[in-house]
């Protein structure tokens, strides 16, 4: 099994030539150093960091417990003024990114990226894609890539840099449009998100030049990964990475078992979302994370709300670097049954997707009445007896243990299940369960 790409391209960037034993600790004594720096860059340049780190100081800033007691970074810090965050003049952005939030009446969050931080971007990339692919494969990107700057361009910029063809479409609008390139242009490796992806294994489920697929930018679900791997038999690779940290945060190696990560960039924790405090690795909690190298927009202990751990065991593929197991969803999305039993978009994922039929769905929830909780989901689907599907989804959700607590304890109705004709939106937001209540729809 080759060992990650990650590993070398770390320890070139870090200047490091020392052994694997010694690794460990010269990635921490790098990562404090330029935690320090990203302190002092912050505290120098940013309106905001100027008063929210005013009472830290470097001085006493000699170990990684001693930066858990800087206070933490959140999306609504960033929604109240971006701007504030700059660290260079305006003149120096050249790619600014728009968040739009929960809510219609909500702030966007906007993130700002130099030309140095896109170049940062490609960077990762082109080690990140190594892992799936080399010079002379051909591959397809289903995310948006007509601007530039823009996730897809990056992308094709980075495969190009490693002799790779690359080829974007954007999302998925027309499945058959999309085999035809692939036929035509002999596409052996597809990066999209997960539920177009596996939208499209189940349109067609046998594509003859497809080796590898990359899944980015959403929760992955298992049953997604095993329809892809049976009905293509290609090798299914997952990313983890946001905006906001500079859209990469870790891809998996051959071994798929957990996101190696891009440490030389990010310095990543995880904590318990209620204390705030450090969590022991292995244990879940909240990821949080520090930028390392990033020039205009540096973010310092920035709360992402997604559930993960760290993986204690040593990865398979024989690399020192530290490993995220799978995201399972977001704290926030978190949908609350009944006395600290919670329902996510992963649970409903495993459920509904592993019917052939299903091609995606939606769902919201109901808590117009207090007392009781209804969740409505509309499905895309392919059969044209969707009676005999509605009724096969709604057994198979009853056995979702916090659903039938729910339903058993009077404090849920049954799951309503309506088709829709229609495809979903087009995925520039994370699917998860919306709410309704008496105010309208939370997108």
């Amino acid at each position: 099994m080759k060992k990650t790409s990650l590993e070398s391209w770390l320890f070139r960037k870090m200047d490091y030539e020392g052994t694997p034993e010694g690794a460990k600790k010269y990635i921490e004594a790098y990562q404090l150093e330029k935690l320090r720096e990203t302190i002092q860059l912050a505290q120098q340049n940013s309106i905001f960091y100027r008063k929210h780190l005013s009472k830290v100081s470097l001085k006493s800033m000699d170990s990684f417990e001693d930066f858990q007691s800087i206070p933490f970074t959140t999306a609504g810090d960033l929604q109240e003024n971006p701007l504030n965050f700059l660290c260079v003049s305006q003149d120096e952005i050249q790619r600014i990114v728009t968040l739009n939030t929960s809510g219609t009446s909500g702030a966007s969050k906007r993130i700002y990226f130099t030309q140095n931080d896109q170049k940062l971007i490609v960077d990762f990339f082109a080690v990140g894609m190594s892992n799936l692919v080399k010079g002379g494969d051909r591959v397809l990107i289903l995310l948006p890539g007509q601007q530039p700057g823009s996730v897809g361009d990056l992308l094709k910029k980075a495969l190009e840099g490693i002799h790779v063809k690359a080829y974007i479409y954007g999302f998925v609008d027309d499945p058959e449009r999309i085999f035809t390139l692939i036929e035509e242009k002999k596409i052996n490796c597809l990066v999209g998100l997960p539920v177009q992806v596996l939208m499209l294994a189940r349109c067609r489920n046998k594509l003859s030049t497809m080796r590898k697929c990359l899944l980015t930018a959403d929760y992955v679900p298992e049953v997604t990964k095993k329809v892809l791997q049976e009905n293509w038999r290609c090798k299914v690779f997952t990313h983890y990475g946001m905006t906001e940290m500079g859209l990469g945060g870790g891809v998996e190696c051959e071994a798929l078992d957990g996101y190696h990560l891009r440490e030389a960039d990010l310095y990543f924790e995880v904590i318990d979302p209620y204390t705030g405090k450090v969590v022991a690795d292995g244990e879940w909690g909240e990821v949080v994370f520090t930028t390392l190298t990033r020039e205009g927009m540096p973010l310092i202990r920035y709360r992402t709300g997604d559930i993960a751990r760290f993986i204690q065991e040593p990865c398979p593929c024989g690399s020192i670097l530290k490993r995220l197991d799978k995201v399972m969803g977001r704290w926030d999305d978190l949908v609350e049954i009944q006395d600290g039993r919670f329902l996510d978009i992963g649970q409903l994922d495993e459920v509904i997707f592993g019917f052939d039929e299903v091609l995606d769905y939606d769902v919201f929830v109901d808590n117009d009445n207090e007392d009781m909780i209804e969740l409505h989901i509309h499905i895309k689907t392919k059969t044209d007896h969707f009676d005999v599907l509605q009724r096969d989804v709604k057994e198979a959700l009853r056995k979702i243990p916090v659903i039938q607590k729910g339903i058993t304890s009077n404090k849920m109705k049954f799951p309503s299940i309506s088709k829709r004709d229609t495809y979903m939106k087009d995925g520039r937001a994370k699917r998860k369960i919306k709410q309704h209540t008496k105010e309208g729809l939370s997108i």
